[in-house]
């Protein structure tokens, strides 16, 4: 009987110490989910805070960019709008600096940097007319750094038929050479996916649609089908402008862009700086936007030279789908350029 008393007394210690492990394994793995939990919030709220300097232009940002140090370092005042001088480099520059790019072009000065079409390759199609104006269209990814580079062409060109009333200080992503670059409009950076549609443009010849798809600025290359751009417009002229390109069953990748009733499926131009770009990095990555702008004011150097005379190249598309009206339209590089196209 003792005996069995003794057995049944030991089974219940032995219970109880299964039942103490037990408590105190669930203990340990309540504190622990607690801890991660409030460890991931923490990690989370020093990203927000961090995306936030980038954009304010404030703080060090050293949490944020220790993971990505391959890249540039330069990410500061992110989608803030351009001052106006600076600014004004884009609307104002002289026709002088595209006349001596485009003789430049055309002397062979800038093979490989600046692609220009012959009659046989340019790849024409009817003009997309809104409120009685030929158009531009635009279709492209903050990511992209291609879409980045080309954007310093495409607003030097468009500053020729119209003005900028706001650019906005732009990066392709960190995964794609962090390329400093303008946004048309305000671009949601850090949006898992989404377009920004629209841009501060005015002119009397052309029309603008620009539509850039924005995904987070941590990332990499990233772009959706036309279909998406066409199905999240903001209105029916939006629909219109990319229906109709999407219609054109010419997208291969981002930029795509009309010029008047050209098609151009890619960036036109590679000028990423004044040296040729080696290893991981590009030239551009790290200079800030005033820096861009000083050499595009400048003009003393072949990065400047380089995208004015890409420039050229879509101000040579457009001027024949406004009968050559706008004044650059007759500057004899741009003329020479247009026959050299088959634009005309």
């Amino acid at each position: 009987m003792e005996s069995n008393q003794n057995r049944e007394r030991a089974f219940v210690k032995r219970q109880d110490r299964v039942l103490a492990a037990l408590f105190v394994l669930v203990i340990a793995g309540i504190a622990f989910s607690v801890y991660a939990f409030y460890a991931t919030q923490n990690r989370i709220n020093t990203l927000a805070v961090d995306i936030l300097s980038l954009r304010n232009g404030t703080g060090s940002n050293s949490g944020f960019l220790a993971q990505f140090t391959q890249f540039g370092t330069r990410l500061t005042n992110i989608d803030q709008q351009l001052n106006s001088s600076l600014l004004a480099v884009i609307n104002n520059a002289p026709q002088s600096y595209f006349e001596k790019a485009g003789m430049m072009l055309l002397n062979g000065s800038f093979a490989n940097m600046v692609q220009v079409p012959t009659a046989n390759t340019i790849d024409k199609t009817r003009q997309f007319v809104s409120n009685g104006k030929p158009s531009v269209i635009y279709i492209g990814a903050i990511s992209c750094v291609y879409c980045g580079e080309n954007k310093w062409a495409m607003a030097l060109a468009l500053g020729q038929f119209g003005s900028f009333t706001s650019l906005y200080k732009g990066y392709s992503s960190f995964g794609d050479y962090d390329v400093p670059t303008l946004y048309w409009t305000h671009d949601n950076y850090t949006t898992p996916e989404g377009v920004s549609y629209g841009n501060g443009y005015h002119s009397n010849y052309i029309n603008f649609f620009s539509a850039d798809y924005d995904s987070p600025i941590i990332g990499s290359f990233n772009v959706q089908p036309l279909s998406y751009f066409v199905v999240h417009a903001p209105n029916s002229t939006y629909t219109a402008a990319m229906s109709f390109m999407n219609d054109t069953n010419a997208f291969s990748g981002t930029p795509f862009t009309l010029w008047g009733n050209v098609l151009v499926a890619g960036a036109d131009g590679s000028v990423f700086g004044n040296t040729t770009p080696t290893g991981s990095t590009l030239p551009l990555t790290y200079m800030t936007h005033a820096q861009v702008l000083a050499q595009f004011k400048g003009f003393s150097d072949r990065f400047a030279w380089g995208e004015y005379a890409a420039a050229d190249v879509y101000i040579s598309y457009l001027c024949p789908a406004i009968n050559n009206t706008a004044s650059i339209c007759s500057l004899p590089a741009i003329k020479q350029l247009e026959v050299d196209e088959g634009a005309a």
